[in-house]
């Protein structure tokens, strides 16, 4: 602690700085040391300080000079993206193009397929109830004919006797063999 008041009570003996004058000591003046102090830097710091701006200078050029080869790089890789980019763009428009032109050929195809097998539909249909009229109609011809032949065995029955039943019988074997022998 005594060397901290001792340096206060030493500031007590600075002289004090009462006023200005003119040093004329060349020596102790610093424009003096500064300008000597420059021109030895001056003399002997031209090589180094050109050195250095010469390196310093060929770096930013070299830099710009790299810089240029890639922005021309960049600016060849982006033409190629970009006509890679209308080529594809193409592409995909024939190919949208071309699916639309295919799904509107299937839809049609599509379109006929079902109209045909409509149409198969409806002839089958149509057969199926031709078919049908002709197996009801000759049922009905069956079941008439059987009728009349029912009837018309009733009545020769209660009509013919047993002489004119076999005469009516030898003379259908007869004409049953005549058309047996003209069917040979």
């Amino acid at each position: 602690m005594k060397n901290v008041t001792d340096s206060f009570v030493s500031l007590g003996h600075w002289p004090y700085a009462g006023s200005f004058r003119f040093n004329t000591d060349i020596l102790a003046t610093n424009p003096i040391n500064l300008s000597v102090v420059l021109g030895v830097l001056i003399f002997f710091g031209k090589g180094v300080l050109n050195d250095l701006l010469d390196n310093r200078k060929q770096r930013i050029l070299s830099t710009i000079r790299n810089s240029e080869e890639l922005r021309r790089g960049a600016v060849e890789q982006l033409e190629r993206a970009r006509a890679r980019l209308r080529k594809v763009e193409m592409e995909a428009d024939e190919y949208r193009m071309n699916g639309y032109s295919e799904i509107e050929r299937e839809k049609v195809n599509l379109i006929n397929a079902t109209c045909d097998s409509l149409e198969r539909l409806e002839n089958y249909k149509n057969e199926t109830l031709h078919f049908e009229q002709q197996r009801a109609i000759n049922q009905v011809r069956q079941r008439i004919f059987q009728q009349a032949l029912q009837v018309a065995l009733g009545t020769l029955n209660s009509c013919l006797n047993s002489e004119l039943h076999f005469r009516t019988i030898s003379a259908n074997i007869g004409i049953l063999g005549a058309m047996e022998e003209i069917t040979d």
